[in-house]
């Protein structure tokens, strides 16, 4: 329980960002070019990263779900599947990122990319788990070789081409949505290749603290696909109209004590700032009118929902549209229980 409370007031947090999540921070203390990764894929609009070590050594984390974690990893489903993989979550794993970008903004699936996991891992047993999922079932899953390259072949319902899967170097998995990028991944941290993305969006990445949390940075392609009518935006067409003139997009989630939310959209000029920062500013209004409805459905997470209310801010600098808010340890201890 504690657990799915947590998470959702990190989702929260990043639900609040959705209207912001947006553009190009001025470079701040520990701004780095490290966060760039080099085997995001060059055709890159989108890029992000999870720093999973960071968040599981958080102060909140350590206090609110980490025994919950360890708990649930004690099972003996979980024992037996992490002891097959070689694999501790809680030592092993650093970090989750993806570099994807979207051929048709009309159709999802079109979306390509490539995810990467980098950390501490033992490829002979790896590949000896994948060996028993084949022979278990191998309509879904599969091993094909690209030269001396052994990869996991992966067919998912929901996708219109299977997914591919390897072992770029003993310390990343690289997963891809075609072979090509996942082999162009491999070759990378081969030769110790530099960053291929955009220069554009390599600025906005290298601006972002490397010790956040989470990120996420894009660049805008010009083209918006339709959007349907829905209860946060009134006017679906003039909202089309503003992401129109948007040119670049960052979030950055820092889960420390606290959690808190910064969301930056920089458009292509200061009419089109203060225009869409109106709109985002009216969608923020509606959450602070709903927030108390969600603390009548649920009065366990009040506290939080009044810090939300309290710290959730927007304003218009220039061509940049800022939206922020933060959740207080207190907060979250309160709702979880361990707090008077």
């Amino acid at each position: 329980m504690k657990m799915r409370l947590l998470a959702a007031v990190v989702v929260a947090a990043g639900w609040m960002a959705v209207p912001a999540y947006a553009a190009a921070p001025a470079p701040g203390e520990g701004a780095t070019g490290k966060n760039v990764d080099p085997l995001w894929p060059e055709k890159s609009q989108q890029v992000f990263r999870l720093n999973v070590r960071q968040v599981l050594e958080s102060d909140l984390i350590k206090k609110y779900a980490l025994g919950n974690i360890k708990q649930a990893m004690e099972g003996k489903d979980a024992q037996k599947n992490l002891k097959e993989l070689g694999i501790d979550p809680l030592k092993d794993i650093d970090s989750l990122s993806a570099g994807i970008w979207t051929e048709d903004p009309n159709n999802p699936k079109t979306t390509k990319g490539l995810v990467i996991l980098r950390g501490k891992f033992d490829p002979a047993k790896l590949f000896d788990a994948v060996e028993k999922l084949v022979q278990k079932d191998g309509d879904k899953y599969s091993i094909v070789k690209d030269g001396e390259t052994k990869l996991i072949k992966v067919v998912v319902d929901q996708l219109p081409d299977p997914l591919y899967a390897t072992m770029a170097d003993d310390k990343t998995i690289v997963l891809g949505s075609d072979k090509s990028l996942v082999m162009t991944a491999v070759k990378a941290a081969d030769t110790k290749a530099k960053p291929a993305i955009k220069a554009e969006l390599a600025d906005l990445v290298k601006a972002v603290d490397e010790k956040v949390s989470f990120f996420m940075c894009g660049i805008a392609s010009g083209k918006v696909g339709d959007i349907p009518p829905n209860p946060i935006f009134d006017d679906v067409d003039k909202l089309k109209k503003q992401l129109e003139s948007l040119v670049s997009s960052s979030m950055t989630l820092r889960v420390s004590g606290d959690i808190t939310m910064e969301g930056i959209m920089m458009m292509k000029s200061n009419d089109a700032a203060d225009d869409f920062g109106g709109s985002v500013k009216e969608v923020l209004d509606k959450a602070r009118v709903f927030l108390p409805i969600i603390a009548m459905q649920a009065p366990q997470a009040k506290a939080i929902i009044d810090d939300l209310k309290k710290s959730l801010k927007s304003n218009v600098d220039g061509k940049n549209i800022k939206v922020t808010v933060k959740v207080t340890g207190d907060a979250i201890g309160k709702a979880v229980g361990t707090e008077e």
